[in-house]
């Protein structure tokens, strides 16, 4: 009788691990929880053009007046363009400043500063993995 109960034993662990494995891929698999909340891009707020992301050296963010480049960010849900390096981006499509800016849950966002394609082109097909969550990273304008 004791290895009946071993085996059976044996049986309820195995099939616990298996529900557990299966459940933690099924959320891996979704693709939103993959996308960052926010995408920066690196720009000269003077021209209004996106510029290499390597101009965008710390985290400064820009209020309306200096000269440099700076990281503006951009939702990553809604359909939004991100232009080509020298081409023009829209002001309205996004913020200057990464403190105010929330996940859809009311959390800290997650942000994804630099590494989008130099010819631009849709903002929602980024993936995660970026330079860090607003506020953390190790580049910026």
């Amino acid at each position: 009788m004791t290895q009946a109960r071993r085996r059976m034993r044996s049986v309820g662990i195995s099939l616990g691990l298996t529900a557990l494995v299966a459940a933690s891929l099924t959320g891996c698999s979704n693709d939103d929880d993959d996308k960052a909340d926010y995408a920066a891009i690196c720009v000269d707020p003077q021209t209004e053009q996106r510029t290499g992301d390597e101009n965008c050296k710390d985290e400064r963010e820009y209020h309306g007046s200096g000269a440099g480049f700076f990281w503006f960010y951009m939702a990553t849900r809604g359909g939004g363009l991100v232009p080509p390096i020298g081409g023009r981006y829209n002001t309205a499509s996004g913020t200057y400043s990464a403190s105010g800016l929330r996940n859809s849950s009311g959390g800290t966002a997650t942000i994804q500063r630099g590494g989008l394609d130099t010819k631009g082109g849709n903002i929602g097909t980024i993936a995660r993995g970026g330079f860090g969550k607003a506020g953390k990273g190790s580049s910026g304008g």
